[in-house]
């Protein structure tokens, strides 16, 4: 599977952006979907997962209320709606792809894209 993100950039915080990613590849119904991050200097932290029936959903502490997961599976495409954003968000923002819901919890992924730049900054 081949993930390509898209939809990053600079936000004043407070506000907004949605991420996309797109999958290439077979069987994209049937993996668990899920977004990470890493900042400068940090290890990679999870962001939000969504499972292959999109009926289960999972978010980090701390982005629960203001991050929304959801996918296509007709489309392949997976996407993280980020509300309220402040700095410590700034990352760069990665989708990833995994046939175990658990392991993206933990940050881990069969497989994942190059990434995308979030930064939030006045």
């Amino acid at each position: 599977v081949q993930l390509v993100e898209s939809g990053g950039g600079l936000v004043q915080p407070g506000g907004s952006l949605r991420l996309s990613c797109a999958a290439y590849g077979r069987d994209f119904s049937l993996y668990a979907m899920g977004w990470l991050r890493q900042a400068p200097g940090k290890e990679t932290e999870f962001v939000g997962a969504i499972a292959w029936s999109g009926r289960s959903t999972s978010y980090a502490d701390s982005v629960k209320g203001r991050f929304t997961i959801s996918r296509n599976n007709a489309k392949n495409t997976v996407d993280l709606q980020m509300n309220s954003l402040q700095p410590e968000d700034s990352a760069v923002y990665f989708c990833a792809a995994d046939v175990q819901f658990t392991r993206l919890v933990s940050a881990s992924a069969d497989f994942r894209g190059r990434g995308t730049q979030v930064t939030v900054s006045s």
